[in-house]
């Protein structure tokens, strides 16, 4: 039986009040509001779209009451189809405050999961920016009462007709719908999850027990706010301690980014671990390599060589930063020594959009367990489900505050995910240790069968196959009752514009053999490969940069085929 883990959480009596009153995002936006007026809350890194608390009050309570006369009333779906910007934020509050319910869409969604989504969703009033403007198909444009541009709140869609001032409004109770998000995850069949204002407010509450935020911290967004994990753990996170959010007006590419840092110099930064494992594999391990001063340092005296590296990143992410949260998908246990070693300020957190989405996490300032997701987060309680006695394997159920209300319109799938006893079922498969640390080892519907009855779990074969130089990354799946890997190599390692010659095929054959000997070498008997299929593009990911694996399960890479002799004949005549 797993330990109690209540102890790592400070009371915090002097916060007791804002955890206790902000049941409701009702209830967060006016104690924000009015504790830190004038305070900034959010802006872009350049400037444009600034907004003091009261400001954002002001401009949330008029766009409410434009909605209204146009009857967009209290349980109207209203949906927002933009990249991350402080408008992003004034719509989702001048909806969930108010009694409607938000639906925010993915920045990356094609514009037949948009139709889906507003369809599905029954939304009537889409707030869009200029750049996502054409994913709304005719159809579904012709369908809104509203059709808003985020970026200058003019609306770009109304029917004079509809202006009957006949709108209402409500106070949300804590148990009433908040949001809608659409998740396809990797597996493909978009759900709609349903949060509460209960589901958000208590995520807040953990976030704060996690990793305590104050109106001094300066948050950096880079991620889509439309994902749970930035919604809840930064945009609104920030908002709930008086904070100010920071949003950039390009993608995040390094050339963008840097610049940033170096300006806002942010205290607080979420990301994915596939930002973290390229900036590990891409920068610093060739750095370390071509240098044999560093080279000697990591051989003969580490900490120096740590000390170093942990000046050069601090310095490159602005100098101050004290928080960087990792979660989305699993860490690589290497990168994660790396970072560990370096007592760079990072932190996991581990969780699902069904759950607000915190379920486990790993605190800044406390000891951490390279590999481990960590301990239960506040007021959440967690437990493995099935295990199996021999290996202690079992899979991951919570249940608290943070479970969702269900599936929308989907009663089938919410049942197989939730129990009567109101225990989620996550499908993680986890161990845990005697101190209640969690340990993921892969997903359910991920596993495969090996001949003698054994689970192998695909995402630790990929761990071993990242890690070798020149990967990119990979997916292990099973093909004929053998498991392959396909990989994708850097793209400095293989010249696709050279497919048809023997060079490439000298390159890429000898590139897969070492990749599978490695593995092989590496991995247990059950967990051997058996193929290695290189791929040319990298793979299709989801917002939080997980591999959607159900686009591949039948996939044989997109190697060309080796030039037979009548063709090398035809080519050098």
């Amino acid at each position: 039986m797993a330990k109690k883990a209540k102890n790592y959480y400070k009371p915090w009596r002097k916060y007791r009040y804002r955890e206790n009153h902000c049941t409701t995002l009702r209830k967060v936006y006016e104690y924000a509001t009015s504790t830190y007026a004038k305070r900034t809350a959010y802006q872009f890194v350049d400037g444009g779209q600034s907004y003091t608390y009261e400001a954002f009050r002001t401009k949330c309570d008029q766009l409410s009451q434009r909605m209204s006369r146009y009857g967009i009333s209290a349980g109207d779906k209203v949906a927002i189809l933009s990249q991350s910007m402080p408008n992003w934020i004034v719509a989702f509050f001048a909806t969930t405050a108010f009694g409607r319910v938000a639906i925010p869409i993915l920045p990356d969604s094609s514009e037949n999961e948009v139709t889906n989504i507003l369809t599905h969703s029954e939304s009537k009033v889409v707030f869009v920016s200029k750049r996502l403007s054409g994913k709304i198909s005719p159809a579904c444009y012709e369908r809104m009462t509203l059709v808003i541009d985020i970026e200058t709140f003019e609306f770009i869609k109304k029917n004079d007709e509809d202006f009957q001032c006949d709108g209402w409004t409500s106070v949300p109770q804590p148990d009433d719908l908040a949001t809608i998000i659409y998740t396809s995850g990797t597996t493909g069949n978009a759900k709609g999850v349903m949060l509460s204002h209960r589901n958000i407010a208590h995520n807040l509450a953990a976030s704060f027990k996690a990793q305590p935020c104050f109106k001094k911290d300066r948050f950096l967004s880079i991620l889509p706010i439309a994902h749970a994990y930035e919604m809840g753990v930064s945009s609104i996170y920030s908002f709930y301690v008086g904070a100010c959010c920071y949003y950039l007006q390009k993608p995040p590419t390094p050339s963008i980014l840097i610049p940033a840092m170096k300006k806002v110099k942010p205290t607080v930064m979420l990301s994915v671990p596939l930002v973290v494992e390229k900036i590990y594999r891409n920068s610093i391990v060739p750095t370390v390599k071509k240098s044999r001063v560093l080279s000697w340092l990591q051989q003969h005296m580490p900490r120096v060589l740590y000390m170093l590296i942990r000046t050069r990143l601090m310095k490159t992410f602005g100098g101050k930063l004290r928080f960087f949260g990792v979660g989305g998908a699993k860490m690589d246990t290497t990168v994660e020594q790396f970072l560990k070693n370096c007592h760079f300020p990072y932190a996991v957190g581990y969780g699902l959009t069904e759950t607000s989405p915190l379920v486990c996490n790993v605190m800044v300032n406390k000891p951490k367990r390279v590999g481990s997701i960590g301990i239960a987060t506040y007021g959440v309680e967690v437990r493995l489900d099935n295990v199996n006695p021999e290996t202690g394997e079992g899979e991951i159920v919570c249940r608290g505050n943070n479970v969702m209300l269900g599936y929308y319109k989907d009663p089938t799938r919410t049942r197989q995910v939730l129990d009567d006893d109101g225990w989620f079922h996550t499908n993680d498969v986890a161990t845990v240790d005697e101190d209640g640390w969690y340990y993921i080892k892969g997903r359910l519907n991920n596993t495969i069968l090996g001949p003698s009855g054994e689970n192998i779990y695909p995402e630790e074969i990929e761990m071993v196959i990242n890690d070798i130089e020149g990967v990119n990354e990979s997916l292990v799946m099973e093909r004929d009752g053998k498991l392959v890997a396909l990989v994708k190599f850097d793209d400095n390692v293989l010249n696709w514009d050279q497919a048809g010659e023997d060079k490439f095929f000298e390159e890429l054959e000898a590139r897969k053999k070492a990749v599978l000997e490695w593995v092989n070498k590496t991995v247990g008997k059950n967990s051997k490969i058996g193929e290695v299929d290189a791929m040319k593009d990298p793979f299709e990911k989801t917002a939080t940069q997980k591999i959607r694996r159900f686009k591949y399960k039948d996939s044989h890479g997109d190697e060309p085929e080796k030039p037979s002799e009548d063709s090398k004949e035809k080519k050098e005549s």
